[in-house]
């Protein structure tokens, strides 16, 4: 079955950087596109980034283009979400998802949900 693992998250100081990483087991990783949502205390879900299946695609959240990086390896079978320069509002729990289609970006174009980890951006 599908599984998915995120870790990575943790303190950081405004301006600094982090590394997400989401391990997946099952063999629908290296075929499925891959996204990254976040949820801040009070507010939804929502969408940060996604890319397809082979890694050649990427689609990111205004609010995170430029300083948000998502990448893949699927020899290891993991998702990863670079991020610099960030910012307070940027604290949420972040969670990794398995994908339909090419390159989806809404929360209905994903089926299966890490638990989440935590990010805290201090200002």
């Amino acid at each position: 079955q599908v599984q998915l693992v995120e870790s990575g998250g943790g303190l950081v100081q405004a301006g600094g950087s982090l590394r997400l990483a989401c391990a997946v087991s099952g063999r629908t990783f290296s075929s499925s596109p891959m996204g990254w949502f976040r949820q801040a205390p009070g507010k939804e879900r929502e969408f940060v980034a996604a890319i397809s299946w082979s890694g050649g695609s990427s689609v990111y959240a205004n609010s995170v283009k430029g300083r948000f990086t998502i990448s893949r390896d699927n020899a290891k079978n993991t998702v990863y979400l670079q991020m610099h320069s960030l910012k307070p509002e940027d604290t949420a729990v972040y969670y990794c998802a398995v994908g339909f289609g090419i390159l989806p970006a809404t929360q209905r174009e994903f089926g299966y949900w890490g638990q989440g980890t935590q990010v805290t951006v201090s200002s």
